[in-house]
């Protein structure tokens, strides 16, 4: 006859034991998840490898093609990680999108993008940075190529894992300048173009955060302030849905629609307005339909905004990878070119094959690797909900056009963490008059500590500094990779 007691303690034993094994299995699926994507990474990278041997197994520079093929899947793998955080970040960090939403339309539009639109023509030193005949030959010029982007890979991937949104194309122009120092000295690069660019560190965030605190600004006086939310709503929501889609019709047209359709700005404009004025009359039954039996407070506003927000996503991605692919491929279709036919003076055209790596590439590295920038940015640098992050979405295409009419070169991560940034600081200023209005009209009403104030403030100052000091050190620190990079190369082959 068996004890109760001890049948009792036996079983708490067990119930014990197979806790820990079930915290151990959840342990080791968490630590091993990690291994798997770089796994899976390793097998894309070789797959590229491969690809390029069997598109150019005849060629007598097959060695190098394979091993730049590799280097340009690591490239695109990193921009995917990193680059693509800052589309679909806002609508996860306002709840419009989940994670896997995000993940799949982001491949899908990313994808699209760079198959449909991103085959573009490219120089052999990318964006007339340094100077062609400054190379000498085309084996200098294809170990400086090879240099520069393994030395903006390395970066990206290490802005990624300290969890920091870098420029790619900063990255990329910074490794071409590094190898081409490298190998020509200073006055091989193009210092008024590289003063252009360096301009546009401080540019591009301005104008993203002003127009994306401009268009909050609209919405919190126009609709969220008002007696009637919802009666506001119906008004301003088609109007900004409108703008909303003559701003992405002319920026895909000039951006991402561009080897497809060659028109100018004016254009573009005159397109992107008629695109407008056509949604906002659709839109006009559509809002009145949707806010009906809506309670007049600001959380039934968030319904309104939800797919213009998913849309706006779209896009971005899809125009993301008509010009960003080229950061991946550039490089390698210039190394493919000039190891095939020696010429490395003439502008190039990416092969589909190259075009083909870049896009499964960003593909596959924003479903590996690209929840950590994507949470970062939509929820850790500040708060967002839908029309915060319709806010920041909208900024990005808005100060793509305006710097295209200006002639300034701007960085698309910039602009959209500029546009995060300038939606959390004006949410603090408008924090701040409304505290002090309270405090002019009802005197007894409790205010707060300095101290607590400043740990109230709604913009994480941490990531704010490390982001900058990431944007601030991308050019020089991919450069100086590169010249390493480049001279390791010349000192094992020399």
């Amino acid at each position: 006859m068996t004890d109760p007691k001890s049948d009792l303690r036996h079983l708490e034993t067990l119930d014990r034991d197979l806790d820990r094994y079930s915290k151990l299995e959840m342990g080791t699926a968490y630590a091993s998840r990690p291994i798997v994507g770089m796994g899976i990474a390793l097998v894309f990278v070789l797959l590229a490898g491969v690809s390029a041997m069997l598109f150019l197994g005849h060629s007598s520079n097959s060695a190098i093609v394979v091993i730049a093929a590799c280097l340009g899947a690591y490239m695109a793998l990193n921009i995917g990680a990193n680059d693509v955080a800052n589309n679909m970040g806002p609508a996860v960090g306002a709840n419009a999108l989940s994670m896997g939403g995000a993940i799949a339309i982001a491949v899908i539009f990313e994808s699209a993008g760079a198959l449909l639109a991103g085959g573009d023509v490219v120089s052999t030193i990318a964006k007339g940075i340094i100077a062609p005949e400054s190379m000498g030959n085309a084996t200098t010029f294809i170990w400086a190529m090879m240099a520069a982007l393994f030395s903006a890979a390395l970066w990206v991937n290490l802005a990624t894992w300290v969890g920091a949104p870098v420029s790619t194309t900063h990255s990329v122009v910074g490794g071409v300048m590094g190898a081409g120092i490298a190998a020509a000295g200073f006055g091989a690069v193009n210092w008024p173009t590289m003063s252009a660019i360096a301009a546009s560190w401080v540019i591009s965030p301005i104008l993203g955060g002003g127009i994306a605190a401009g268009f909050l600004w609209l919405i919190k006086s126009r609709i969220i302030y008002q007696e009637d939310k919802i009666a506001a709503a119906r008004v301003w929501v088609p109007i900004l849905v409108g703008i909303m889609a003559g701003t992405f019709a002319t920026y895909l047209t000039l951006k991402g629609l561009k080897q497809l359709i060659s028109v100018n700005l004016p254009m573009a404009i005159l397109l992107g307005g008629a695109v407008g004025i056509l949604s906002w009359m659709v839109m006009i039954p559509v809002i009145k339909k949707q806010s009906e039996g809506l309670e007049n407070r600001n959380k039934s506003l968030k319904v309104m905004f939800g797919i213009p927000l998913v849309v706006s996503a779209a896009l971005l991605s899809f125009a993301h990878g008509a010009n960003d692919v080229a950061n991946a491929v550039g490089p390698l279709a210039a190394i493919v070119h000039a190891s095939d036919t020696g010429d490395f003076l003439d502008a190039i055209t990416i092969p589909v094959w190259v075009m083909v790596i870049g896009a499964f590439g960003i593909s596959f590295g924003l479903f590996l690797f690209g929840p950590k920038l994507i949470r970062m940015v939509g929820g850790q640098i500040t708060k967002l909900n839908p029309m915060r992050a319709y806010c920041v979405a909208l900024s990005a295409a808005f100060t793509v056009i305006i710097a295209s009419w200006l002639g300034l070169p701007v960085s698309s991560t910039h602009i959209a963490v500029g546009g995060v940034f300038g939606v959390g600081f004006f949410r603090e200023w408008d924090a701040e008059r409304r505290i002090r209005n309270a405090r002019t009209n009802m005197p007894e009403r409790k205010t707060y500590a300095p101290e607590e104030r400043r740990r109230r403030k709604l913009v994480r100052r941490s990531h704010f500094m490390t982001i900058i000091a990431a944007w601030v050190i991308t050019v020089p620190a991919a450069a100086l990779l590169s010249g390493l990079i480049f001279v390791l190369i010349n000192l094992s082959v020399g």
